[in-house]
């Protein structure tokens, strides 16, 4: 088995991408926000985090977190969290003789990516990538339309306009971060 490195910073602050294992025409995880509600809740009151930022897509989410002072363990929480999840689901899923013989569901891609913030500017270069996924992906046509991220938060928070990102010619480079 490969021996993945991550860059580990304790009480560091990271951006997560977290996918589907089959990503396109699936809306599993807005379908059963819910459920991805429960499991975030549960797995913090066991191992707290703080959410700096999250959006939830139908196929995958992006998320900004920051770890307890002296913690640096990301990857147990997104195992528990993922595993909740599929736990509270109806197994229906199509799933290959390997996930099978490992005992895995076939809902999650078995990784995620992670990349540790550096700074203001990465943070907000983040910050921005993750309230404007939803505008990217077509779902909407406006970053306040859609309601499974913290953008409304962060405009009761003051640190969006309502409007950010929100008429159509308003021009935001939103590629890989």
């Amino acid at each position: 088995m490969p021996n993945y490195r991550r860059y580990r910073v304790p009480g560091g602050c990271y951006f997560f991408t977290v996918n589907l294992l089959v990503r396109h025409g699936d809306s599993l995880l807005t379908d059963r926000i819910q459920l991805l509600r429960t499991a975030v809740r549960v797995v913090r009151r066991k191992r707290p985090f703080h959410i700096d930022a999250w959006v939830i897509l139908p196929d995958h989410m992006h998320c900004i977190w920051t770890l307890p002072p002296g913690d640096m363990d990301f990857t147990t929480r997104w195992r528990s969290i993922k595993s909740y999840f599929s736990r509270h689901l109806s197994s229906t899923e199509y799933r290959t003789s390997n996930r099978l013989a490992r005992s895995e569901r076939g809902i999650w891609q078995r990784r995620f990516w992670e990349h540790c913030i550096r700074d203001e500017t990465d943070y907000g270069v983040h910050m921005d990538y993750i309230h404007f996924n939803p505008v990217k992906h077509g779902y909407v046509e406006r970053v306040s339309d859609w309601p499974y991220s913290t953008f409304s938060k962060m405009v009761a928070d003051g640190v969006y306009p309502n409007d950010w990102a929100g008429a159509p010619d308003v021009e935001i480079i939103a590629g890989e971060p």
